[in-house]
């Protein structure tokens, strides 16, 4: 009997031991699973603040002031050089007075001088003169009609610029904006868009994903480059049952769903 219950004993305890091993081999298991999931969410913390650096640098905001200071240059220099060709015209124009002043005086001592052929002389080069005058006085008026042309071209450029930076500064994207989904990342919540400021996408704003005719969630955009940008998916704004896909739509959220083109 003393036997038999140490070869029990002896396989209770070869049991316990080799479960002992299984739980110790699992929960080693579970801390490098635990090390490696560390791991993989420093290198995103780092790449996060990287973009985040990036996105200092080149902000849509830096972007559409150095464009606006651009333009504003640009209708500064036309408007000089309007107001040089306007001096010009007025000189010139001053001069087809004098020479018409001119003409009409040597009309006066026509009557009192006799030499017919050396008047002659001195009115038809003061006419060529004078046509000469004229056609210059003439493109003069053609180039200040170009460069109103310009200016108002400018102005209008000008202010779109100004609207783009007014409504980029207030924390929203453009009206316009029409992008898709890039990539989803579902455990950490966020997605990252097929493009970025230059495209009309604002830090800050908020953005709708449709399908069809209808916002199947929304999302607050958190980081923004040139060309892409990242943006959490908002609690509560996707039904349970509805799964984000890559080349889902997204728009800004004030703006209404329109038919994507093929």
């Amino acid at each position: 009997m003393a036997k038999i219950l140490g070869i029990i004993s002896a396989v209770v305890l070869a049991f316990t031991a080799l479960v002992a091993i299984k739980n110790k081999s699992a929960y080693e298991t579970e801390i490098a699973e635990v090390a490696t999931k560390k791991g993989e969410l420093s290198k995103e913390q780092k790449r996060f603040a990287g973009i985040e650096a990036e996105y200092k640098k080149t902000t849509p905001l830096v972007e559409a002031e150095a464009d606006l200071a651009q333009v504003e240059e640009s209708i500064a220099s036309q408007s000089k050089k309007n107001d040089e060709l306007k001096k010009d015209l007025d000189a010139k124009t001053a001069k087809v007075d004098s020479n018409k002043q001119q003409l009409d005086q040597i009309r006066e001592k026509t009557d009192k001088i006799g030499d017919i052929n050396t008047l002659a002389s001195k009115v038809r080069v003061s006419k060529a003169e004078l046509e000469e005058l004229t056609m210059a006085v003439s493109a003069a008026e053609t180039k200040v009609a170009q460069l109103t042309a310009q200016n108002k071209q400018a102005e209008t450029q000008a202010n779109n610029l100004k609207q783009k930076l007014e409504t980029l500064s207030s924390g929203q994207s453009l009206p316009g904006l029409n992008t898709v989904i890039r990539s989803i990342y579902p455990s950490w919540g966020f997605v990252t868009l097929a493009t970025g400021g230059s495209g009309g996408v604002g830090a800050n704003s908020t953005l709708d994903v449709v399908r069809g005719d209808n916002t199947i969630a929304k999302l607050l955009v958190t980081c923004v480059e040139s060309n892409s940008a990242a943006a959490s998916i908002v609690p509560d704004s996707m039904a349970s049952d509805t799964v984000l896909m890559v080349g889902d739509r997204v728009i800004a959220s004030s703006q209404k769903p329109v038919a994507q083109s093929n």
